[in-house]
């Protein structure tokens, strides 16, 4: 078997549980299985989609600045947020990473243009626009 570089910002990686990798320009129907690594550069809010909550229902996301300073927001757990309940932020700058939990409405903003990796399920993503425009 011939070895070659992947270039992680064209491809989608795709790990299945049984230990198979795939790696691709479109992304593996995997169905339920496994997990998908998706590696970008954005230079702009549009390339992380930073006027839209997002939500994994399946399973917890690793988001990664490899480059860069980007932040992530959390909403509060509760339902109905309270008025003056802050969203959390988390900083996060070159070579740092944090996990989302499972069911948590999260959005990224960038601070400068930035590489950013992310890891999580291949099902059980939504998006919701942001009430307020950023």
């Amino acid at each position: 078997m011939t070895v070659t570089p992947i270039e992680l910002s064209a491809s989608g990686i795709h790990l299945s549980r049984g230990g198979r990798i795939h790696a691709g320009a479109r992304p593996v129907d995997a169905g339920r299985d496994g997990w998908h690594l998706k590696a970008f550069h954005a230079r702009t809010g549009v390339d992380v989609h930073a006027d839209h909550w997002q939500v994994n229902t399946e399973a917890e996301k690793i988001v990664s600045c490899i480059i860069g300073k980007i932040r992530l927001y959390l909403r509060p757990e509760r339902p109905g947020r309270q008025e003056g309940e802050e969203e959390e932020e988390i900083r996060l700058t070159a070579g740092s990473a944090a996990i989302v939990p499972r069911g948590r409405w999260h959005r990224i903003q960038l601070d400068i243009p930035s590489t950013i990796m992310t890891i999580t399920a291949p099902c059980g993503g939504r998006l919701e626009r942001c009430a307020d425009p950023l």
